[in-house]
């Protein structure tokens, strides 16, 4: 159960901001507040690997043919960067959206092996995105670090042991399955996540599966399987989809023509690149008009 004032504190902080709609970044790093005043379209978007605790509302995400949905006392982790369509569907003027959202660090995860030791994984089926009831020890430790937020003095000293403490809470959450194999380091998730990276760090030359599949230490044919258990699509589709946003962050943004944000992404054929961009976004390139959804936050 989140306390009102909570929602009541949250909300004041981005109203004061100007920041309804948009990740408003707090006085921790990589601690973001997102409220939202009405229901938002649906829009494609590339999660980070975060937690976000949801305090009020609702809101859906679309990961290949799985539909999440998560809405107030709930918390979802997302372990891997996944492509996504998500938007908010339970909001108003005098109940707002409102959620806490966390960057995770892998690496503090990972230092928490002695704490955790070895816990078995929760349940068959591990997704890159969970979603569960929060327990009153997170929303409590996620209540703090916000407050803490506001007083660098209380950032400095106090932030990194409250960032300790939601990180081995989410470790030990019912739905931090995935999260857990991040313990390991030749697990399955952590060598997914070398995968990713390597796509995410050079997206606009063509990388072969083959590639890929050596950086993650696997077979390519357990490479294939692990990866679509994982994001939900291929490597390729993975590709195309990042490049196909960040084509459209450059568009709507009024600095590149349609060819010019085309061949920047690593299309060779603008042809083959609207055709793409229509059938991913529902309207040609030269036609879109959306302002982008920042990326990373399913807040």
């Amino acid at each position: 159960m989140v306390e009102k004032k909570l929602i009541s504190e949250v909300c004041e902080f981005a109203e004061t901001r100007g920041a309804f709609g948009q990740p408003c970044q707090t006085g921790v790093d990589g601690l973001l507040v997102f409220c939202d005043s009405a229901p938002t379209t649906c829009a494609a978007t590339l999660y980070e690997p975060i937690m976000c605790l949801v305090l009020q509302g609702r809101k859906e995400a679309q990961l290949g043919r799985r539909r999440i949905e998560y809405g107030a006392g709930e918390s979802v982790i997302v372990s891997h960067a996944v492509p996504v369509v998500a938007g908010v569907t339970e909001a108003t003027r005098e109940l707002p959206y409102a959620a806490l959202v966390l960057r995770l660090d892998l690496a503090l995860v990972r230092g928490l092996y002695d704490e955790i030791g070895e816990t078995e994984l929760a349940g068959d089926e591990l997704r890159s995105i969970d979603v569960a009831q929060t327990d009153a020890a997170l929303v409590d430790a996620m209540a703090r670090l916000f407050r803490i937020s506001h007083d660098p003095v209380e950032t400095q000293a106090l932030a990194p042991l409250v960032l300790r403490e939601i990180h081995f809470r989410l470790l030990r959450a019912r739905h931090g399955g995935m999260l857990r194999q991040f313990l390991w380091r030749d697990s399955p998730a952590s060598r997914i996540s070398k995968a990713i990276a390597r796509i995410r760090s050079d997206f606009t030359t063509h990388i072969l599966v083959a590639e890929l599949a050596e950086t993650a230490g696997m077979s390519q044919s357990a490479f294939h399987e692990h990866f679509k258990a994982v994001t939900s699509t291929t490597p390729l589709q993975y590709q195309k989809d990042l490049r196909l946003m960040e084509a459209r962050r450059l568009l709507t943004a009024g600095t590149k023509s349609v060819s010019l944000a085309a061949f920047e992404v690593g299309y060779e054929s603008p042809t083959q690149f609207s055709r793409e961009y229509a059938r991913k976004f529902g309207v040609s390139p030269r036609d879109d008009k959306t302002v982008p959804v920042p990326a990373g936050f399913p807040a």
